[in-house]
């Protein structure tokens, strides 16, 4: 058996790797690269194997940075079948569609603006047609339903607790005589989110393909995250402010709205609209209300209490273009989320250019935010930042919430590796989908567990897997 690591390596996004065993291949994942906008179009543009070659695909969520470059996949003569849970494919259903006119959008844009210059045009990466085809090749299976994808490999997908529908995906391989369990994280989640399960621990596993984005830091608890978004709420209220959040749509906008809801009822919110503006979030909050099957404790007792625990009197979901720019002239406070999470791409690009100039205002990152990203840019301190050809001054307060986070800390990524080894089965682990830092000090808590074989490897290093 052989693992290609061949994006997520030394680095959060690109998640995909190709598992090659009894003459088949497979993939985990088919991301979109995020990063320098040169580099991300050079490798997303680049698939770095043959699409024809692939016997299947299994998808571990619907981020776009896992999900994102399944059109191009297709597209290039990918044939088979593609795995995830249920609700991964109803998300991808709304996602990719999403993605691919925010590409012919951006397109259409640049190219505008372009017009007359001696320059080539801008293509999008894929269009609506490749998307649809793509979700042609959707194949949903339950959680602990083992499902067939070779000769001699099976696969079984548990609750990885990142957002609705994620997977931790176990390979079962039998290759001349000999069985092998290989188990790929995905993106792990936390503990005691709302919305979500917990990730499901298992067991008997002979290597380990982990996420490392937090793997250097200790997350706050959901409590104190949603403290500080209060605190953020209201200062910026008392100065006349708007609170702008690029969220992700899916998983973090839900979690966002959850605790805005929760806020506003216990009298710590200022009586201010909110708006969710996001035509992908409005179409992805309908799809979390179709999978309770996916939800939590406590939320499904909140369900019993009331019909919409993503709907309350101050919240708007806007779904047109002219309801997008009204948001912009509103002159009274208010809380805009909008969509991409990172900044590169979609509605929260015209919402930061429209209020990142004004002190009075505030831009709330909720997720991570990658390295060369116009989000990261704006996180770590630029005075001024490039947005869709022009340059803006940075005067908005800027603050990171990362208590809010759907990706386990360092902490729990550790315990989870305990627990996954306490039969003392695990032999190797494989440390990806984290920033060099972060994955080299996750790999050096993984060692002091006991596991003495751990792997940060490298962008396209393939690893030979022999007993």
């Amino acid at each position: 058996m052989k693992i290609s690591f061949l994006g997520a390596a030394r680095t959060v996004t690109g998640s995909m790797h190709l598992i090659e065993a009894g003459g088949d291949r497979v993939l985990l994942d088919c991301s979109l690269y995020q990063g320098r906008r040169e580099e991300s179009q050079r490798r997303n543009r680049e698939l770095p194997f043959s699409a024809e070659r692939l016997r299947a695909t299994v998808l571990s969520h619907a981020h776009i940075d896992h999900s994102g470059n399944l059109p191009s996949l297709v597209r290039t003569g990918f044939g088979g079948d593609i795995f995830a849970t249920p609700a991964t494919v109803d998300l991808c259903g709304a996602m990719l569609i999403d993605s691919a006119k925010i590409q012919e959008y951006d397109a259409a844009y640049l190219n505008k603006k372009r017009r007359g210059r001696n320059v080539p045009r801008v293509e999008p990466l894929y269009d609506v047609r490749d998307a649809r085809a793509a979700l042609e090749s959707l194949v949903g299976v339950g959680y602990h339903r083992p499902f067939a994808i070779a000769p001699g490999l099976h696969g079984t997908f548990y609750d990885a607790g990142h957002i609705l529908g994620s997977a931790i995906t176990i390979l079962d391989m039998d290759e001349n005589g000999r069985r092998v369990r290989l188990c790929f994280t995905g993106d792990l989640g936390r503990k005691h989110l709302p919305i979500i399960r917990d990730p499901e621990v298992v067991r008997g596993i002979d290597y380990l393909i982990i996420e490392s984005t937090y793997g250097d830091r200790v997350h706050q608890g959901p409590q104190d995250a949603r403290d500080a978004l209060c605190q953020v709420v209201r200062r910026t209220y008392e100065r006349g402010g708007k609170v702008i959040i690029p969220a992700f749509a899916v998983g973090r906008t839900q979690e966002i709205v959850y605790d805005l809801l929760t806020l506003s009822e216990s009298g710590c919110l200022p009586n201010l609209p909110i708006y969710v503006d996001s035509p992908l979030a409005v179409n992805v909050t309908e799809i979390f209300r179709l999978h309770p099957e996916c939800y939590d404790a406590d939320l499904l007792a909140l369900l019993e209490q009331r019909n919409d625990p993503f709907g309350f009197y101050r919240l708007h979901y806007t779904r047109s273009v002219e309801e997008s720019k009204a948001l912009n002239d509103l002159q009274e406070p208010c809380i805009i989320i909008s969509a991409s999470g990172m900044c590169e791409g979609g509605r929260i690009l015209h919402h930061l250019i429209h209020h990142i100039g004004d002190g009075r205002n505030t831009i709330a990152f909720v997720g991570y935010q990658v390295e060369n990203t116009l989000g990261r840019k704006i996180v770590d301190g630029w005075k001024k930042v490039q947005i869709l050809g022009e340059n803006w001054p940075v005067s908005a307060e800027v603050v990171m919430l990362e208590g809010y986070s759907a990706h386990a800390g360092r902490t729990e990524l550790l315990d989870y590796v305990a627990k996954v080894n306490t039969d003392g089965k695990l032999k190797r682990v494989f440390v990806v989908h984290g920033e060099q830092a972060a994955a080299e000090a996750l790999a050096d808590g993984i060692k002091a567990l006991g596991v003495d074989d751990v792997l940060v490897p490298y962008q396209g290093q393939e690893v030979e897997i022999r007993d």
